[in-house]
C-alpha cells in the first residue's frame, strides 16, 4: 500500500476544528446582524410602537369600562306572597276552573303579546282569544291584563 493513501490523524482533526471554528464565527456574525437589524427596526419605528401600545391600552380600557357601565345586575326579586305554595299549579288551575287553553292565553298575555299576536301564535281567531281572555279575567276576578297577571303570579301560576 502506498503511504499517501493514509492521511495522518492530526490533519483530519484540524480540518474539523477549522470547520467548526468558521461555522461558529459565521453563526455569531449572523446572530449579531440579526440583533442589530432588530434594534434598527425597533429604534427606527419607536413612535409606531408607542402608538400601538397606547392604542392597545385604551382598547382594553374601553372594553373594561364598557362592560362595567353596561352590565346590569339582575333586579332584586320582589317577593310576592304565594297563596298556597304547597298546592301544585294543576290543582290551582282546576280549583279556579281555568282550562289549559285559557292558561296558555294567560301565559302569552304575561309575555306582553297583544290579542292579535296571541291569535296568530295559537292559530285561532281574534274573537276566540278575546273569549279566553274574558274568561280568565272572570275566573281571576280581574278587570285588566296587568291585574290578571299579578293575581296569577300571587297564586303561583306564573313566574317572574
Amino acid at each position: 500500500m502506498k503511504n499517501d493513501q493514509h492521511k495522518p490523524a492530526g490533519n483530519s482533526g484540524r480540518k474539523w476544528a477549522s470547520l467548526l471554528l468558521y461555522g461558529l464565527a459565521l453563526g455569531l456574525l449572523l446572530a449579531a446582524l440579526q440583533f442589530f437589524q432588530y434594534r434598527l427596526v425597533i429604534l427606527e419605528h419607536a413612535v409606531e410602537w408607542y402608538i400601538g401600545i397606547i392604542a392597545l391600552f385604551f382598547t382594553l380600557l374601553g372594553i373594561w369600562a364598557g362592560k362595567k357601565w353596561t352590565y346590569r345586575k339582575p333586579a332584586a326579586a320582589t317577593v310576592h306572597p304565594v297563596v298556597n305554595p304547597v298546592r301544585p299549579k294543576a290543582e290551582v288551575l282546576e280549583k279556579l276552573g281555568i282550562t289549559p287553553r285559557e292558561f296558555e292565553v294567560l301565559e302569552l298575555m304575561a309575555q306582553g303579546l297583544s290579542n292579535q299576536e296571541i291569535a296568530d301564535r295559537l292559530f285561532v281567531s281574534l274573537n276566540t282569544v278575546k273569549t279566553h281572555t274574558s274568561n280568565v279575567f272572570a275566573k281571576l276576578d280581574a278587570q285588566r291584563r296587568t291585574q290578571a297577571i299579578q293575581k296569577a303570579k300571587l297564586l303561583g301560576l306564573l313566574t317572574g
